[in-house]
């Protein structure tokens, strides 16, 4: 039992993330292999926190992990506050900060600072370089309803977290409006399979562009879609797909767009339209008036409006890795090859691109 990882989930400070990286079920199954967890009380969380201790899990008050033990794995799923500014464990999270995104090089200092390591969960890859665990799915799948919804003028604002029954409900309570056009972009991927079966449920038979289509990119046919839904996730900088000039131009019949992967403040953005992601509380936003009008939906924890179904997938993804959990183990040490070239990278003051 001593050779197996410590885990302690932590709450999450953002207010409208209600996913878990571990749901119970998956918790009982890793403490029965002596794997010991500690979970932060949560009034956000999806999940009961008497069903972790159920599973044999401990627990500990919100926000508690700065005084774990230092063997213990901190896991989580988004952004970390800013507090504490030396980080001394070592946390499993997606802590976009290897593609010179906004807040990287401070993100990166704490942990120099304090001796912790990243192991950043979208850098947990097997032996060709696929992710193994992700939320990509239900990203791309939300992204794509939330995107129908509004081009039908149903979607309402603030959002609120839901079932698929319930969001599949509202993509078929009035049909497929004459003509209605749909683009997916990375339709091959994860999110993509997830953003077709959701315009599928609607009604739409979506347009499908992957790597092929990509390469020598038709804008015409592009701007004659009236959603694009870009579901590419790319760790180097490539043409863009749409530009300023694209949302100018006459004859463009598009007028939404939804960017799953939300890359905005990185080089790597492949729509460079917009500049500040969309959240919960303002979901859309308009980047043109007129009688031809633009809107973007970027919010970057998607997943979430449909906590229960997402947890449970990425968990299930997630645990048996998690009884891997050492530095030695090939997937976990590459994430940890990526954090060491990012922090050294950072340390020359240069941007890092995995």
């Amino acid at each position: 039992m001593s050779d197996m990882p410590r885990l302690w989930m932590r709450h999450e400070s953002r207010t409208s993330e209600r996913r878990a990286p571990l749901v119970p079920e998956d918790a009982a199954r890793l403490v029965a292999h002596g794997v010991e967890i500690t979970v932060e009380e949560s009034p956000q969380r999806a999940f009961p926190l008497t069903d972790y201790v159920a599973a044999g899990c401990r627990t500990a008050p919100a926000g508690s992990w700065t005084d774990a033990p230092r063997d213990h794995y901190i896991l989580g799923l988004k952004e970390l506050p800013d507090e504490p500014a030396c980080l001394i464990h070592r946390h499993i999270y997606f802590g976009h900060a290897y593609k010179g995104q906004a807040g990287a090089r401070e993100l990166l200092g704490r942990f120099t600072a304090g001796g912790g390591t990243l192991l950043d969960l979208e850098y947990l890859t097997d032996n060709d370089g696929r992710r193994v665990a992700a939320f990509g799915y239900w990203a791309g799948y939300v992204g794509a309803a939330l995107a129908v919804l509004h081009h039908r003028g149903l979607l309402r604002a603030p959002l609120r977290p839901l079932d698929r029954a319930a969001l599949d409900a509202q993509l078929s309570d009035k049909g497929s409006p004459a003509d209605e056009r749909a683009l997916v972009i990375g339709a091959l991927g994860r999110s993509g399979r997830g953003a077709c079966d959701a315009l599928e449920a609607a009604g739409i038979t979506p347009t499908r562009w992957d790597v092929a289509e990509t390469r020598a990119l038709d804008r015409t046919a592009l701007l004659g879609h009236d959603i694009l839904v870009s579901t590419v996730l790319t760790t180097r900088a490539v043409a863009p797909f749409l530009t300023a000039a694209d949302l100018d131009d006459p004859k463009r019949r598009l007028s939404l767009i939804a960017d799953v992967t939300c890359d905005v403040t990185s080089e790597c953005n492949v729509l460079p339209v917009y500049d500040e992601i969309t959240d919960w509380e303002h979901p859309v936003r308009r980047l043109r008036e007129g009688d031809r009008p633009a809107d973007i939906i970027a919010i970057d924890n998607l997943p979430s409006l449909l906590p229960i179904e997402s947890s449970r997938a990425f968990s299930a993804e997630l645990h048996p890795q998690q009884l891997r959990l050492s530095d030695t183990d090939p997937v976990w040490a590459r994430a940890l090859l990526a954090f060491e070239t990012a922090v050294a990278t950072n340390h020359e003051g240069s941007t890092y691109a995995h």
